[in-house]
């Protein structure tokens, strides 16, 4: 899959404005990484200390709290790592919150098709 990225905005959940950031959409990551020092800026604080495996199989232990994330006209809460400052990833959670699946072959977001089936 191609490597792109988005611009995003990330917030506190009780409100405020949003700080645009480019983040990279990493399908492989379960929650969005944002800098620590971005989320305690926006007066996001952690919630829980969880371990996050890596991509070289390591595991390290993070703050994760809950952030919110505006993209085009929506707004959804979703968890968010507390991860070091040059990490700005779009995970699978807020991707699902938004409805959004990855377009490989134009490398851009697009609307999630649904299949509903009877029961």
């Amino acid at each position: 899959m191609g490597i792109f990225n988005v611009y995003i905005g990330v917030g506190n959940p009780e409100g405020g404005d949003f700080e645009q950031v480019l983040a990279l959409v990493d399908t492989g990551a379960s929650h969005s990484v944002m800098p620590a020092s971005l989320l305690e800026w926006l007066g996001i604080r952690p919630t829980v200390q969880r371990p996050v495996w890596l991509a070289d199989d390591r595991s390290v232990l993070h703050d994760i709290g809950e952030g919110r994330f505006s993209y085009r006209d929506e707004e959804w809460t979703c968890p968010v790592v507390f991860g070091p400052e040059d990490q700005y990833l779009l995970g699978a959670t807020t991707l699902e919150a938004f409805a959004l699946v990855v377009d490989p072959n134009g490398k851009e977001l697009i609307p999630a098709r649904y299949v509903a089936r009877p029961f």
